[in-house]
């Protein structure tokens, strides 16, 4: 790889990182100063309300961005051309999300989903442009137009967030605070992204576009269905609390590994799909994906678990200690999340749509296994969650062979290359652990001064034992104040 890719791979990393760690860090504090105003029971209900929203933004954002980007001659017909099926396509899932809202409410016996299933459906078709967006900016590999949308965004949503849960409007101040975030973030990339959609459309580009993206994007559906098939059940068969606190104990962690995840997938599909035929330069940029993704992610989360009491009892206040073993376990299901990643965007970028829609199907029908196993044979929501453990680890076991066999990332090579930082993880949760035992504090300095004593040992072990992903880590950092 040139000097010059490996700067704008580097940059592309970095300026994501910092919109994905801004957003991160704007949206705990969101759901920190929501969480003390409003009841579990209430988050409960928009909890469902998100499961259909998300279930029908997958048809929308998933698929069809992906094959402009895959598309190594993309041009402003094939922009303009999914620009105007998106919308459509979009539109009709609205009226359809519209229709079936009162169905929902009455499965549910809640007649104030109604409304509000409609309302925050409205952010479909806004997401079907955004997504056009997305696949322009990435495609130019401009990342930096992401943070300032996100910027936009995300402190605008905020403000309205927090002003209307103070204002006292309960459940309409989450729905504002995610319709006004994608709209705010839309409007700032039509004046930053420097595309504009054509009034042209060609039907044999989309027949060729579609071959490749509607495997991606049933991939996205499947995944988002059954990402959030869990939350179907525990809201039907348990109450709006559990759902509350088992989505809380998740939120979390999904939001620290999904912000590095996308991250991850925003600048590697791009860079791998140039790069598609070359295999020893993919697999050197898998592996170092894998290996930065791990060192960054595992601490955090595993760490995140540690600290989790302490956390939810001092931010959230008691009402929400409830969530504390959900959110312990979500961390270790979402610090996995990193090996399938790099190796996932790799499948997408060789053109193999195909492998990587049975591979999600193997991965979906053993999840789905093992989903109805636990709600039948042990009635129990911590139960339930525990198999989304189980199913992460044999996801990631099914992926093993396929990076051997497509760009001979051997079984030692993917062990080797998580060992050191699964040794320094283990190590800081050691000591946070016997810090905690030997220091009797509690409350916020107890959370703060834990997050303090494992960020000293984690880097201070990377840098004894002079490990290579902080000195890569650290070189790029001196690289990039360098050229400043």
């Amino acid at each position: 790889m040139s000097n010059n890719k490996i700067r704008q791979v580097t940059g592309g990393l970095i300026w994501t990182y910092a919109e994905r760690l801004l957003a991160q860090v704007i949206a705990i504090i969101v759901t920190i100063v929501l969480a003390r105003i409003i009841a579990p029971s209430e988050y409960g209900i928009v909890s469902i309300v998100n499961v259909f929203i998300n279930i029908a933004n997958a048809f929308v954002i998933n698929g069809f961005g992906n094959s402009l980007i895959q598309k190594k001659n993309a041009d402003p017909l094939d922009f303009s051309t999914v620009f105007f099926f998106s919308l459509f396509f979009s539109s009709i899932i609205y009226l359809i999300i519209f229709g079936c809202a009162g169905i929902v409410a009455g499965f549910y016996q809640m007649p104030e989903l109604k409304l509000v299933i409609r309302v925050m459906a409205v952010r479909l078709p806004i997401a079907a442009v955004n997504s056009v967006q997305q696949a322009y900016v990435s495609k130019k590999m401009e990342f930096r137009k992401f943070f300032f949308s996100t910027l936009g965004g995300t402190l605008t949503s905020a403000v309205i967030g927090i002003s209307m849960a103070y204002s006292g409007f309960g459940i309409w101040a989450l729905v504002a605070q995610d319709i006004s975030n994608v709209c705010i973030d839309t409007l700032v990339l039509c004046f930053t992204s420097g595309w504009k959609p054509k009034l042209e459309y060609s039907v044999d580009r989309m027949k060729t576009l579609f071959s490749y993206g509607w495997k991606i994007m049933m991939v996205g559906v499947m995944t988002t269905l059954y990402s959030n098939l869990r939350n179907l059940i525990i809201g039907k068969k348990y109450t709006s609390s559990d759902l509350a606190f088992s989505e809380k104990g998740e939120q979390f962690p999904s939001a620290i590994a999904g912000n590095i995840n996308s991250s991850i997938t925003k600048v590697l599909f791009p860079v791998l799909s140039e790069a598609q035929n070359d295999i020893e330069q993919l697999k050197r940029m898998v592996r170092r994906s894998v290996k930065i993704g791990t060192f960054i992610l595992f601490p955090i989360l595993f760490g995140f678990a540690m600290i989790a009491r302490p956390f939810v009892s001092t931010l959230l206040t008691e009402k929400w200690l409830g969530c504390v073993p959900f959110l312990q376990i979500m961390c270790i299901v979402y610090a996995l999340q990193p090996l399938q990643t790099s190796s996932l965007q790799c499948i997408k970028a060789l053109g193999k749509s195909s492998l990587y829609l049975w591979i999600d199907i193997i991965k979906k029908i053993i999840g789905i296994a093992i989903l109805i196993s636990t709600v039948i044979m042990f009635n129990n929501v911590l139960v339930i969650v525990l198999g989304a453990l189980v199913i992460e680890i044999i996801s990631c076991l099914i992926l093993l062979p396929v990076n051997k066999k497509l760009i001979w990332y051997s079984y030692k090579e993917q062990f080797l290359d998580i060992v050191p930082t699964m040794v320094l993880t283990v190590l800081m949760c050691i000591a946070i652990k016997i810090f905690e035992i030997i220091v009797p504090i509690s409350g916020m300095c107890q959370l703060v001064m834990e997050i303090i004593v494992g960020m000293i040992i984690y880097i201070s072990i990377s840098i004894v034992t002079k490990n290579e992903n902080y000195k890569y880590i650290l070189n790029i950092v001196k690289d990039i104040i360098a050229r400043r």
